[in-house]
């Protein structure tokens, strides 16, 4: 079963996370989202494997966050959109194996993937 990260190139915490992670295996698959591009049906199915809520996966330290977003009510499937359509504010990397996800910030998250 391949293993695939949602990678950031300019992320230190997921170049990080990607260096913990070539230690263990070779099996991977690096998916440059921010290239590719990720549609509001991948992120909720990103959600399902993370078993989180969407404002877990929500990066509030970006600017767009900060002018636009703070503080406003949106429901989970409009986040879900604005997330697809401004893809830095999704944290990462996230890892995918399976049918489990982890978003990569630390080495003990990446590991309980093994």
């Amino acid at each position: 079963m391949k293993t695939i990260i949602y990678h950031n190139t300019r992320c230190r915490k997921s170049r990080g996370g990607l260096e913990f992670f070539k230690k263990h295996t070779e099996d991977f698959e690096i998916v440059e989202y921010l290239k590719t591009g990720l549609s509001p049906e991948d992120i909720s199915k990103l959600l399902k494997q993370l078993n989180m809520k969407v404002q877990d996966i929500i990066r509030t330290q970006e600017d767009v966050y900060k002018k636009e977003l703070k503080g406003k009510n949106f429901t989970d499937q409009e986040w879900i959109k604005i997330i697809s359509e401004n893809l830095k504010l999704l944290k990462r990397p996230i890892i995918v194996k399976g049918n489990r996800a982890v978003i990569g910030e630390t080495e003990d998250a990446v590991a309980s993937l093994f």
